[in-house]
């Protein structure tokens, strides 16, 4: 039998398909679910920089601007007023799961400011939350701030709630960084455990007959894979963190390449709410029948295996392989 285990963020996982944050993980039945079809850890849904804000000064209607912005499956979910539940309520879904799972559950903090953050991170933590993952998010619309303001912003958030825990902690990216290597470097160095590429960002629509602003989603595709595959595999070895991939995850040869690009685990939302859970167990049972007609006798066998260090022409993966793909049309 062919070994599937694999370690993230220091937690031993009995396979590498993590579900991401996402409407699934706000039931216990279809968290349970998720279990029950093989998943190896769940990302909670995020609690909202603007749900603690709400929950401290009650702010409501501003609250409401923006909602479109929010890397969540919003079509799947009633409106912001139904779906944003408060913190404390977070707080005790965290400690049912935990109740209910065998598996890991990770906590999910959605933000930039360190507002409640670090009083959060350290209540997530007391709910028995077996890791934290920060999603690091602020669309900068001031013509005044400067690529490094922001990223000086993020590296003191993430000090911050570094400071404020001890179980691990991850952050996930958007892949709209001038300097992606360094920027990982400085969050490794500010003691994260994980980085997760990339998280999705649903862009807002107009409605021509109404004339609005609207929030629209489209799910994820195999393709959409192939960002953070290859700056994954550029990073790999490079920053000493856990790597992990989301976004595009929909077979097993999708998880295939995560892995071999030196992701420790893929993470899966939209493969489960377009073929239902069930679809974690066909990807791992195809995941087991390729190792076994390849010969690897486990899944950390492969890590890396085609990272940008691993391969014959790692060139590959930078700019001198633009030239390849526009001539291979």
């Amino acid at each position: 039998m062919v070994d599937l285990a694999t370690t993230y963020l220091g937690l031993k996982l009995k396979n590498p398909l993590v579900a991401s944050s996402s409407p699934l993980s706000q039931k216990v039945e279809s968290a349970l679910a998720l279990e029950k079809a093989g998943v190896a850890a769940i990302i909670m849904y995020s609690l909202f920089e603007e749900q603690i804000l709400r929950d401290s000064y009650k702010i409501d209607t501003d609250l409401d601007r923006g909602i479109e912005s929010f890397p969540e499956a919003l079509t799947y979910l009633p409106d912001y007023g139904q779906y944003s539940i408060g913190p404390e309520t977070y707080l005790r879904h965290l400690r049912n799961l935990k109740n209910a799972l065998s598996i890991p559950v990770i906590g999910s903090l959605n933000g930039v400011t360190d507002g409640g953050w670090v009083e959060y991170a350290q209540k997530i933590q007391d709910a028995g939350a077996d890791a934290l993952e920060l999603n690091l998010y602020n669309l900068a619309t001031d013509p005044e701030v400067t690529c490094a303001d922001l990223e000086a912003e993020y590296l003191r958030l993430v000090a911050h709630v570094r400071n404020s825990i001890s179980i691990p902690l991850a952050v996930k990216l958007s892949p709209f960084f001038t300097a992606l290597p360094n920027f990982a470097k400085r969050l490794a160095e500010a003691g994260v455990n994980g980085i997760v590429l990339f998280n999705r960002f649903y862009q807002p629509d107009f409605d021509l007959e109404e004339l609005e602003v609207i929030p629209h989603l489209v799910l994820s595709n195999s393709n959409e894979m192939r960002l953070p595959l290859r700056w994954i595999a550029i990073l790999y070895k490079r920053i000493a963190v856990d790597f992990a991939l989301t976004s595009g995850i929909h077979s097993a040869e999708d998880l295939i390449k995560a892995l071999m690009a030196g992701a420790k685990v893929g993470m899966v939302t939209s493969a489960f709410l377009l073929h239902g859970v069930d679809r974690a167990t066909q990807i791992l049972s195809d995941l087991q029948a390729w190792l076994i007609e390849k010969e690897y006798e486990s899944v950390t066998q492969m890590i890396g295996s085609m990272s940008q260090q691993a391969v014959a022409d790692p060139a590959a993966f930078e700019r001198a392989n633009y030239m390849k793909v526009l001539s291979s049309y």
